[in-house]
């Protein structure tokens, strides 16, 4: 059952992912970056899914945002003029997005509510389980992503340090 407060958090997850992908400045896209994630991450609490929560929480509103971050550190800034020139193509590019927003919105207002989903047997109730036994390619793929992002922070702060 959809509630008011469910509605009220899509809008507002949509509102910080737009955000996030119309501002020409990387510090503001980082914060709504990490707003969008912790809205979702309230609705998977809401969903009674407290491990995808978690990781949800500590991965993409926490560790992904300190990873740009950082990177943004070691950057130059742009001038005024090339940030201006930023915003305008910004503009250029997602001038589509409210549309699709727009049509997104109707589209999902005129689909039926999902059918109630049977009961998960007694062997897929266990999250620890399911992780390690039947999702394991999952846990390999997250583990290398990480390790890929902790190189790349490394690298450019080496980099940093030489110049």
């Amino acid at each position: 059952m959809v509630t008011a407060t469910d509605i009220v958090l899509l809008a507002a997850m949509v509102l910080a992912a737009v955000a996030t992908v119309a501002t020409a400045r990387l510090m503001r896209s980082v914060i709504g970056l990490a707003v969008t994630s912790a809205v979702l991450t309230v609705f998977m609490f809401r969903m009674e899914a407290p491990y995808a929560a978690v990781f949800e929480l500590s991965v993409c509103a926490g560790l992904i945002p300190a990873i740009f971050l950082s990177t943004i550190g070691l950057t130059q800034r742009l001038t005024p003029e090339g940030l201006e020139a930023r915003r305008r193509d910004k503009w250029r590019r997602f001038w589509l997005l409210p549309i699709i927003l727009v049509l997104i919105v109707i589209a999902a207002s005129q689909m039926h509510p999902a059918p109630e989903l049977p009961a998960l047997p007694a062997r897929v109730a266990d999250v620890r389980a399911v992780m390690w036994y039947e999702r394991h390619l999952d846990l390999l793929a997250q583990v290398v992503i990480l390790l890929a992002g902790a190189f790349g922070i490394v690298v450019l702060i080496k980099e940093a340090k030489r110049g």
